[in-house]
C-alpha cells in the first residue's frame, strides 16, 4: 500500500535496516520533540544517538534467537519539527503514525520526550476503536498539567486515561506527586516492579491491540544516566532486557512501540543510548511478526 509521511530528516540509519519501505513490516521513526522537558533538556538528540550506537551491536540477539538481517524493517528518519510548536508536533506525529498503521505496518518511535506517546496513541486510535497501553516509566505522569502546560511530558498518562477506547496499565513507577495518587487506576497501576507487574498485567490484556511505551528512565540511573529526569531506585538494564521474553508472545497484538527520554547531553560514555539501541533491537525482533 502506498502512503506518504510528513517531511523528514535523515540523521543516520539503524543497524541492518532495509531499504524497501513497501516490503517493511516495521518502520522506525524518530520524533525529536523536546519542548516541555522540565529538568534536563536534550532528548531531541535521542533518535540520532540510538542510531549511532546501534553500530556497536550484533544483528543477532541471544535473548530471542533471531537476527535483524532476516527482519523486514525500514528506518524512515526523523520528523522535521519546529521547536516550541508542541501542538504542531503532536499533529505531525499522529499523522505519521496513522499513515504507518494504515499501511499495515508497525511504527517503532524514537523520542524525544514522553509527549510523543500521546500523539502516537491518537494516531493508532484512528484505526483501532480500543487500545491497551502498557506504560513503563519511573514517573506517574498523572498531572492534569505541569507548569500551566496541559500538553506536558508530566501529564501524558493523565490524558491517555481520558482518551476514549484506551485502557492504561502502568509499571515501574517510583515517583509521583501526592495529588497524582487519585489518578492511579486500581488494579492497573504497579509501582516499583517490572517483571512482577508484567506477569500480572499480561493475563488481563486479552487479545486487544496493544501499544507499548517505554521511558528509559524506568531503568535506574546507575545503568541509564542519560535521561531527562533521573530517578534513583529503578530496575537494572538486564531486568529490562529480560522483560522482552515476557512480552515477545504478545508480538502479534503489539501495534506500535515507542522508546523515549534518552538525553545524550547527559549520557556519560553513551551508555544510555547504547541500552536504547539494544532495547530497540529486542523490540523489533519481538514484535514484528
Amino acid at each position: 500500500m502506498d502512503f506518504t509521511l510528513p517531511l523528514r530528516d535523515n540523521p543516520g540509519v539503524f543497524l541492518a535496516a532495509g531499504r524497501d519501505l513497501a516490503a517493511a513490516r516495521g518502520v522506525i521513526l524518530g520524533v525529536p520533540l523536546d519542548d516541555t522537558s522540565s529538568f534536563r533538556p536534550g532528548s531531541r538528540f535521542g533518535p540520532a544517538a540510538v542510531r549511532l550506537l546501534s553500530r556497536n551491536l550484533e544483528e543477532y540477539s541471544l535473548y530471542c534467537g533471531k537476527t535483524l538481517l532476516e527482519l523486514p524493517f525500514y528506518d524512515a528518519g526523523d520528523l522535521v519539527l519546529a521547536p516550541g510548536n508542541t501542538e504542531k508536533a503532536r499533529q505531525l506525529t499522529a499523522e505519521a503514525v496513522s499513515a504507518i498503521v494504515g499501511a499495515g505496518k508497525k511504527p517503532f518511535l524514537l523520542g524525544g520526550e514522553h509527549t510523543v506517546t500521546l500523539a502516537a496513541v491518537q494516531g493508532c486510535l484512528e484505526h483501532f476503536p480500543s487500545l491497551d497501553v502498557l506504560y513503563l516509566d519511573a514517573h506517574a505522569d498523572l498531572r492534569p498539567s505541569y507548569l500551566d502546560n496541559t500538553l506536558s511530558h508530566a501529564a501524558v498518562a493523565y490524558h491517555l486515561q481520558r482518551l476514549p477506547g484506551v485502557t492504561l496499565y502502568q509499571a515501574g513507577v517510583r515517583s509521583a506527586a501526592r495529588e497524582e495518587l487519585a489518578g492511579m487506576e486500581k488494579g492497573r497501576f504497579f509501582p516499583f516492579v517490572l517483571e512482577g507487574a508484567l506477569r500480572e498485567i499480561i493475563p488481563m490484556l486479552g487479545e486487544k491491540p496493544l501499544y507499548i511505551s517505554l521511558d528509559i528512565d524506568v531503568v535506574d540511573p546507575a545503568f541509564a544516566p542519560g535521561v531527562s529526569a533521573p530517578e534513583p531506585g529503578g530496575i537494572t538494564s538486564g531486568e529490562l532486557l529480560q522483560a522482552f521474553r515476557l512480552l515477545e508472545p504478545l508480538g502479534g497484538q503489539v501495534v506500535a512501540f515507542d522508546l523515549v527520554e534518552i538525553c545524550p547531553p547527559h549520557d556519560h560514555a553513551a551508555v544510555t543510548a547504547l541500552l536504547g539501541a539494544k532495547v530497540l533491537r529486542e523490540a523489533l525482533l519481538s514484535f514484528i511478526k
